[in-house]
């Protein structure tokens, strides 16, 4: 479903270049469920906004993506995305990129992309960060349900207890891929019980 092969990423302060990612190739299968995890600034955010192409289309386009991938009429596909944009009141924030909205506008996005259609891949940075155990639990129960209905769910979190909830473990270092690992499949379906 996902191949990155040498992906790179960094910006640049003045004269100097930080690297956010260093060389990252990795295979994401349909069903998976991965979690990203790493110490701040390690490249995790980066990491997901490559995988869900944040960084090269507007807030529609965003939203719009997942509905271009079920071969929808154009039309109907402009019909959906405007309700989802007048439903999470980000009607003027349509042309817009991501990085010109505040984090909780791209939270927003994110939600709205989300709930479009029936998702076949979520991206999820961080879901429960704001979050009390109770409602925690109750989104990685959620996630759980997704992925055993099919959805392929990919999350980054510094949360080891959610980061069980999935199938697989990658953890980044300075930008680099250092752990790639299957979870045993008990700890994939602490959430199913």
């Amino acid at each position: 479903m996902i191949e990155l092969k040498n992906v790179e990423r960094s910006y640049k302060t003045g004269p100097t270049e930080t690297w956010v990612l260093r060389r990252i190739g990795l295979s994401i299968r349909e069903g998976d469920f991965v979690t990203i995890m790493g110490p701040s600034g390690a490249g995790k955010s980066s990491l997901l906004n490559v995988l869900a192409l944040l960084d090269d289309l507007t807030v529609a386009e965003n939203i719009d993506l997942p509905l271009s991938y079920k071969n929808l009429p154009v039309k109907e596909r402009q019909g959906m995305v405007a309700d989802i944009l007048d439903r999470f009141q980000i009607v003027a924030k349509k042309d817009l990129f991501p990085n010109q909205l505040s984090g909780g506008q791209q939270q927003l996005v994110g939600i709205a992309r989300a709930v479009v259609h029936a998702p076949a891949l979520l991206l999820a940075d961080e879901p429960t960060g704001n979050l009390h155990s109770t409602q925690a639990r109750e989104i990685m129960d959620l996630f759980c349900e997704l992925n055993r209905a099919g959805t392929t769910i990919v999350q980054v979190t510094h949360s080891e207890e959610n980061a069980r909830y999935g199938k697989r473990i990658l953890e980044l270092r300075d930008g680099w891929l250092t752990r790639d690992e299957l979870l045993q499949p008990r700890a994939a379906e602490v959430g199913a019980k």
